[in-house]
């Protein structure tokens, strides 16, 4: 199993970032390769379940199943797609002016073969760090837009 993670700090208070965050909506802007929400019970990002589409030639059908989640605080899901499994947290703290937004995944590839572990630790784990990176620059530059256009 590898982990990957990431952070980065926004402008605003928690309940900014954490607002933004949980719009799929907005997710288009900035979440790697985000398509469409498929389907999302009522009671997400609380509880329950988000299935999402990714662009063509991405993670194809991801599954999101809330495990865990307080508010102002952060939010784990067992996350499924073609290729892997895991777990994703994301989770925010107060720092300073800003909130700090921590993005980890411990993940697990479906399909192994003795050369799995070298694959993943030199490709896999590198592009997934990336995809994490990349998600949170834009969901960054997505609230630092949002709380310009409000002072």
């Amino acid at each position: 199993m590898g982990k990957v993670s990431t952070s980065i700090l926004v402008p605003g208070r928690i309940a900014d970032a954490e607002t933004l965050w949980y719009d799929h909506a907005r997710w288009p802007a900035f979440v790697e390769g985000f398509s469409h929400v498929v389907a999302r019970d009522e009671a997400w990002p609380e509880s329950g379940t988000l299935a999402w589409d990714s662009k063509p030639h991405g993670r194809g059908r991801v599954l999101e199943q809330v495990s865990a989640f307080e508010a102002r605080t952060g939010q784990t899901s067992t996350v499924e797609d073609e290729q892997m499994r895991g777990t994703q947290t994301v989770s925010f703290v107060a720092e300073g002016e800003g909130t700090r937004v921590t993005l980890s995944l411990d993940y697990s590839l479906k399909q192994r073969s003795p050369l799995t572990p070298i694959v993943d630790l030199f490709f896999v784990r590198r592009a997934l760090g990336d995809s994490l990176r990349r998600t949170l620059a834009r969901f960054a530059a997505e609230r630092r837009a949002e709380a310009e256009a409000t002072n």
